[in-house]
C-alpha cells in the first residue's frame, strides 16, 4: 500500500493515526514505513554542504556536489521531489542552472517533456524575458513562449532563499503563456524567508528543510 505524501514529503502524527484507523495495515509496517522516510531525507541532508561567505560575504551556499556525486542519493532525490507533484503536468520547468539537473531527470523519470528557463542572453529569439533581484545582485531570465497558451508546467529550482528568483520563474512562465500548476525546490531555507506565495497564489513546496 502507498503512504499518502504531504507537503514536505513527511509523515505527521495525526495522517499516521488515520491510517491506522482506516486502513487494513500492521501498526509495526506503518512505523517501518514512516522511518524509512524520515531516515531517507536525514541521509539527504548529509550529502549538503554548507559554504560561509560564498559567493559573496554574508551567504552560507549549500552545495548539493555529493548528492550528485553518489547515485543512490541523486535517485532518492529524484524520486522523493516526483512524489511532490499532485497532477500530471504537461511539461517540467527548470531554472537555470542547478535547477536544470532536478528539472531534466524529473522529466525523464515521468515521461514528460522539459522547458529551459535561462539566464540572459542564453536563448536564442524568439524569447521572453524579465529581470529581478536576489539576494546578491540583479539577474535574468528567459524562456520559450508557449506552443499551445495554458500548458501546464511544474517549475523546479534546486533552493529557495528569498524568493525572488522563482517568483520571477513564476510570473515569466504566466507571461510567457503557461500555467504554473506547482513550484517546487529541492532545499527550502526557512530561516531566510517567510511563507512565499507566488503571484498565481500557489505556496512554494519542498523536499527538504534547512535553517
Amino acid at each position: 500500500m502507498a503512504i499518502p505524501k504531504t507537503k514536505h514529503a513527511n509523515i505527521d502524527i495525526i495522517e499516521a493515526v488515520l491510517l491506522i484507523f482506516f486502513f487494513p495495515i500492521k501498526l509495526s509496517s506503518l512505523l517501518y514505513c514512516i522511518n524509512l522516510k524520515i531516515k531517507t531525507l536525514m541521509d539527504l541532508k548529509n550529502y549538503i554542504d554548507s559554504i560561509e561567505d560564498w559567493p559573496q560575504e554574508g551567504i552560507n551556499f549549500k552545495d548539493i556536489s555529493p548528492i550528485l556525486a553518489n547515485p543512490k542519493a541523486f535517485d532518492e532525490s529524484i524520486s522523493g521531489m516526483c512524489n511532490l507533484i499532485n497532477h500530471e503536468p504537461h511539461m517540467i520547468a527548470g531554472v537555470d542552472a542547478r535547477g536544470f539537473i532536478f528539472a531534466s531527470a524529473m522529466a525523464e523519470r515521468l515521461n514528460i517533456g522539459m522547458l529551459l528557463l535561462r539566464k540572459g542572453g542564453k536563448l536564442p529569439p524568439p524569447k521572453i524575458d524579465i529581470q529581478y533581484e536576489l539576494e546578491y545582485g540583479l539577474d535574468q531570465l528567459e524562456i520559450k513562449g508557449a506552443e499551445t497558451r495554458g500548458t501546464e508546467i511544474v517549475l523546479i529550482d534546486d533552493i529557495l532563499a528569498t524568493g525572488g528568483t522563482m517568483s520571477a520563474a513564476c510570473k515569466l512562465c504566466i507571461k510567457a503563456g503557461y500555467t504554473v500548476k506547482q513550484a517546487l525546490v529541492f532545499i527550502d531555507l526557512v530561516n531566510i524567508h517567510e511563507e512565499i506565495t507566488l503571484s498565481n497564489g500557489i505556496k512554494v513546496e519542498s523536499l527538504i528543510q534547512l535553517d
